[in-house]
C-alpha cells in the first residue's frame, strides 16, 4: 500500500529504533484488511519511560510505562481527513518485553505496531470475546509477516 503515510518521530537517540519501511510494511499489512478505510495516516512515535508513563498516567489513569498507547483521531463534525491517529511506543518496555520473552526485538515490533493499529482502527480488548478476536487478527496478520503467535510465549 503505498498511500501510506507514516510520521515518525523519535524522541529518543535509540540506533534499534524500526525504521519507516519496516513501519509502513507492519502498517500496510493491517490496512490490507482493511482495503474500504480511507484513513492511512498516522504517527508513530518513539519516547523513554518518563514521557511513556506521564501519557499513560494523564490517560489511562496507570502510573507506570507502558509498550503501546493508541490515541484515535476523531474528525470534527462536517471534517473528513485521511488520519487514523496516533501511537506512542516506549522503546525501553519493548526492548525489556522481547528479552523476557525471548523473541527477536523487531518481531516484539511488528507486534506492538499491529496491535496499536488495530485499537486505532476500533478493535479492543476489554471483554474476552473482544479479547479473542483481536488476538486471534493479530495472530494471522503477524503469521502474514512470518512472525510466531506472539501470545505463545
Amino acid at each position: 500500500m503505498s498511500d501510506i503515510i507514516i510520521d515518525r518521530q523519535a524522541a529518543i537517540d535509540e540506533p534499534l529504533l524500526p525504521s519507516l519501511e519496516q513501519l509502513t510494511h507492519w502498517v500496510g499489512c493491517v490496512f490490507s484488511r482493511h482495503p474500504d478505510d480511507d484513513r492511512l495516516e498516522l504517527t508513530i512515535r518513539f519516547v523513554d519511560e518518563e514521557e511513556s508513563q506521564a501519557l499513560n498516567r494523564d490517560y489511562r489513569e496507570k502510573d507506570k510505562p507502558t509498550n503501546v498507547l493508541s490515541f484515535p483521531f476523531e474528525n470534527p463534525p462536517g471534517i473528513t481527513l485521511p488520519l487514523l491517529g496516533d501511537l506512542i511506543i516506549c522503546h525501553a518496555v519493548v526492548a525489556r518485553e522481547a528479552e523476557e520473552q525471548q523473541k527477536p526485538l523487531a518481531h516484539h515490533y511488528a507486534h506492538m505496531v499491529v496491535h496499536g493499529t488495530l485499537h486505532l482502527m476500533g478493535y479492543d480488548h476489554i471483554d474476552e470475546q473482544e479479547a479473542e478476536e483481536m488476538e486471534q487478527l493479530e495472530r494471522e496478520l503477524l503469521a502474514t509477516l512470518n512472525i510466531p503467535d506472539p501470545y505463545h510465549v
